[in-house]
């Protein structure tokens, strides 16, 4: 896509140069670039600074080209996971006033807060709200 006035050049993020860069890289890996390309592409590729420049690196490569970085939330929370989220916001409040009111020495509700937490992130990632979910793995695959 060739810019207009309409349509200002943007520049390229550090995602999307790392995209083209595994590309390159899977490509020198395959045997389809020599060293030498490789180690061209990447220095121009990291030197690039705008997103129409980064095509040229990969076009003449097969393959799908590089799209632009996911993003690590996916999707806003529903169903089972928002209610599993209010009831551990419920709970950390709870621990916090009975420390607040029991006037203990040091903050132990940091401990139980940590696994709410870590059941929260575990729950939000095999729904797939966060990093893409395990996508059919099993925890015995592992």
């Amino acid at each position: 896509m060739t810019p207009t006035p309409e349509t200002p050049r943007v520049r390229a993020s550090d995602a999307e140069r790392e995209q083209v860069v595994t590309a390159v890289q899977k490509a020198g890996a395959d045997g389809r670039l020599t060293l030498d390309e490789v180690e061209e592409r990447l220095t121009s590729v990291y030197a690039t600074r705008f997103r129409d420049e980064l095509a040229q690196y990969t076009a003449d490569l097969p393959g799908e080209r590089p799209q632009a970085a996911r993003p690590l939330i996916t999707r806003r929370p529903t169903g089972p996971l928002a209610v599993h989220a209010a009831i551990v916001a419920v709970f950390a409040v709870v621990l916090v006033v009975r420390w607040v009111a029991g006037g203990a020495a040091f903050f132990w509700p940091a401990f139980p807060m940590f696994w709410l937490a870590m059941s929260l992130v575990v729950h939000a990632r095999m729904r797939g709200v966060i990093g893409g979910g395990w996508q059919g793995r099993r925890w015995s695959a592992r």
